[in-house]
């Protein structure tokens, strides 16, 4: 910003109040979930993008519970590495408006947290895909001494509050905001409408939200009405028109939620076949968290990236996978309907393995170099060494499996006791044969094979061929029992 707004410190007041009460819904509104995260912390991202000094919360209905979500949003914000998130989260500031009357009102509760020297944003908790550079070039807009509004056409402007303009004209000067239920016949044929969106300098922000009244349709205090308080003292107001509408989108209703995360989600598979991945179908795409990709990438179909996942050159993603906070290295597969979920642990696929289909990583799996994790195969804080296989219907937990292993069909860790987890260790070059159970602690010396159907709770020596299970016996000419005659 080349102009005196660059100066001023910016003060983020968020509105957070409304109950939401279309959302027909326990869970206040701005808490609602879009592209994996609350309402509010979008708009609390784009503050920190801003390198805003403050945020002030405006909190009303259930505000014990959206204090509570601010606080965790906030602990989890302080412990990334991103520094304007943690300036931002670090300063947030929240007010109660009790009772609610109206949006003037609400801003007039943030007043004694803003400081004179201060630019205030002024953003709305319900409103999240608002782009920071929409911001910066508002706030430009003011030249560090008038109020700017963020405006757009509607074609059915319905609802929202009018932008009067002198003379009538497109480029006229703003001489006031019209709320839909106070304007007349006239006024409600403009399609040009404020978004909830202002920017404006505190000092004179302070001085015009003392002069609200309400004297209106609604009995409530409007903010917008210090649009002509500005007009009548001789300051200019001015509009940053923009043509995008989901940046200044609410959500009041779960239709309009899932319309615009289907927005949210189709922008962001955009931005990553821009980057060059190969998204077989950007309307069956979902990113709930961070996607960070490679060259050469290939995601399919119906395909959900949770929490934060890396995936590296020539990565395929089959159909219908479920990935969250997981990093997957060059060239490695993985195939459909495969679930990978690594919570706080985290899960690392290796260069060149194979997982799935139907398969299942939990946290703290860690597949090394060309592993094969095959159908119904599930592991759990788990590292397999470079070349180990488990192709089917397995599980493997709390295990320290090494390079070459092959572990059979049907074959388990039992790595819990009723009380503690214990580990299980299969050295290299270990085959373990089907429908085995290894109780931990254990330890499979290298080079050893476990014969099929066999229970283990010995270590066993290198080399060593172990079988344990009961000795088979035939009947000869056994009849089975034959039901009972029905009467």
């Amino acid at each position: 910003m080349k102009n005196s707004a660059a100066q001023r410190p910016i003060d983020v007041v968020i509105m957070a109040a409304g109950k939401g009460t279309r959302m027909k819904s326990a869970l206040p509104k701005v808490l609602h979930r879009l592209g994996g995260k609350p309402l509010l912390q979008h708009v609390l991202d784009t503050a920190a993008l801003l390198n805003a000094r403050q945020a002030v919360v405006i909190t009303g209905h259930a505000s014990g519970v959206v204090q509570d979500a601010i606080n965790k949003i906030a602990l989890q914000a302080i412990n990334t590495p991103d520094t304007a998130q943690k300036t931002i989260y670090s300063q947030i500031a929240s007010v109660l408006q009790e009772p609610q009357l109206g949006t003037g009102h609400a801003v007039q509760q943030a007043l004694p947290a803003l400081p004179d020297d201060g630019m205030v944003l002024v953003l709305s908790g319900d409103v999240p895909l608002t782009q920071a550079t929409t911001l910066q070039a508002l706030i430009a807009a003011t030249g560090g001494d008038k109020l700017a509004l963020l405006t757009i056409d509607f074609v059915n402007p319905t609802g929202y509050g009018r932008v009067v303009r002198q003379d009538g004209v497109a480029d006229g000067a703003v001489q006031a905001i019209v709320e839909q239920k106070d304007a007349n016949e006239t006024q409600k044929q403009i399609t040009e409408i404020y978004s909830g969106i202002m920017a404006v300098p505190a000092n004179l922000l302070k001085a015009w939200l003392a002069r609200l009244d309400n004297k209106n349709a609604q009995n409530e205090y409007y903010l917008t009405d210090i649009v002509k308080f500005a007009v009548s003292d001789g300051m200019t107001v001015v509009a940053h028109k923009i043509n995008d509408a989901a940046q200044v989108a609410g959500v009041n209703s779960p239709v309009q939620l899932a319309d615009l995360e289907r927005t949210f989600q189709l922008r962001q598979a955009q931005q990553l076949m821009e980057q060059g991945v190969r998204i077989a179908d950007p309307a069956r795409f979902d990113v709930r968290g961070s996607l960070t990709c490679g060259e050469d990438v290939e995601i399919d179909i119906n395909c959900i990236f949770a929490g934060e996942v890396v995936l590296g050159n020539q990565v395929h993603i089959g159909a219908h996978c479920h990935i969250s906070n997981a990093r997957i290295a060059d060239g490695a597969v993985i195939h459909p309907y495969t679930h990978i979920d690594g919570e706080k642990l985290g899960v690392t696929v290796g260069e060149g393995a194979l997982v799935g289909p139907f398969a299942r990583l939990r946290p703290g799996a860690l597949l090394g170099k060309d592993v094969h994790i095959g159908n119904f195969v599930e592991v759990k804080n788990a590292t397999l060494a470079e070349g180990a296989k488990a192709n089917h219907l397995a599980y493997l937990g709390d295990a320290t499996v090494g390079e070459r292993v092959n572990f059979g069909a049907g074959s388990i860790t039992a790595n819990y006791d009723g009380a503690n987890k214990h580990r299980t260790v299969i050295e290299a070059d270990v085959h373990i044969g089907s429908n085995c159970v290894l109780v931990a602690p254990i330890t499979v010396g290298a080079g050893g094979t476990v014969g099929g159907g066999s229970t283990l709770t010995k270590s066993t020596a290198d080399n060593a061929l172990t079988v344990s299970r009961a000795k088979q016996i035939s009947i000869a000419n056994w009849k089975r029992p034959a039901k009972a005659a029905k009467k």
